[in-house]
């Protein structure tokens, strides 16, 4: 192991931004230094609690994920966001569309975010997402936001990292349906209707709730179906509050009996 990895780890540990996103670097080029580093970081894992951001593009998932972290930040805890860019065509690289909307939290030092290239990856994620949210877990953060790329229909791979996965929905877009046949309904924890000042929004939440209905899988662990205006902080509050239900219930099942 190169004796720098050990330091950045240790910088890392100790709360060096960075070292933390020298780390991810790492992770994002695969480095023969990863496990090795996850070996390191291993004591330290599993106290964040970690929402995945999925759904279409255009229906607001960055603005969303921006507003959560704000009303995280206002109750005194720190936020982790990870966002999946489709790679640049020329470079490679993340495009860095979601940091730009997530400007507001650019100064703020206890929210850390960081865009990364699915590098033409299935699932709406890159290979080594997991890692990463590993790395800001031991990092310190108490809520790691992860918001897919928005390719559309085959975003399932969230659900390997997520503890909790919020599908959100626009009534522009319509059809919800389509999201059941693919599948993206039956693992959503929690839905969102964002935009719900739209003209359809009552009735999307409406055929939202008889489809849901009609899912044993969705019966099981009790899909939330809440309206918000992510772009005016509208329903972000009881958002926050209904994943702050499901991070008490899931940190109580990890206590041993």
């Amino acid at each position: 192991m190169k004796a720098n990895v050990a330091d950045l780890v240790s910088g890392m540990l100790a709360g060096s931004q960075s070292s933390l996103a020298k780390l991810i670097t790492l992770m994002e080029s695969y480095s023969s230094d990863v496990p090795k580093i996850m070996e390191m970081i291993s004591p330290h894992l599993e106290k964040a609690y970690c929402v995945g951001i999925t759904g279409a593009a255009g229906v607001g998932k960055s603005t969303l994920a921006s507003a959560l972290a704000t009303t995280a930040r206002d109750k005194g805890l720190s936020v982790g966001i990870v966002a999946a860019d489709p790679s640049s065509a020329l470079h490679g690289g993340a495009v860095l569309g979601d940091r730009v909307r997530m400007q507001q939290h650019f100064l703020d030092s206890q929210v850390f975010i960081r865009s990364m290239a699915t590098h033409g990856s299935q699932g709406g994620l890159p290979r080594c997402i997991g890692n990463v949210t590993k790395l800001l877990d031991a990092f310190g953060k108490d809520i790691i936001i992860v918001e897919t790329i928005g390719v559309g229909q085959t975003e399932t791979n969230i659900t390997e990292v997520a503890d909790t996965i919020v599908l959100v929905l626009s009534p522009e877009f319509g059809d919800s349906i389509q999201f059941m046949k693919a599948g993206l309904i039956e693992i959503a924890d929690v839905i969102v209707v964002n935009k719900a000042d739209h003209g359809y929004a009552e009735n999307l939440v409406s055929e939202l709730k008889t489809l849901l209905s009609l899912s044993p899988n969705s019966a099981k662990h009790g899909t939330a179906v809440l309206t918000t205006q992510a772009i005016n902080n509208v329903g972000i509050e009881e958002l926050y509050q209904e994943l702050e239900n499901r991070r008490r219930i899931l940190k109580a099942a990890r206590q041993p009996h």
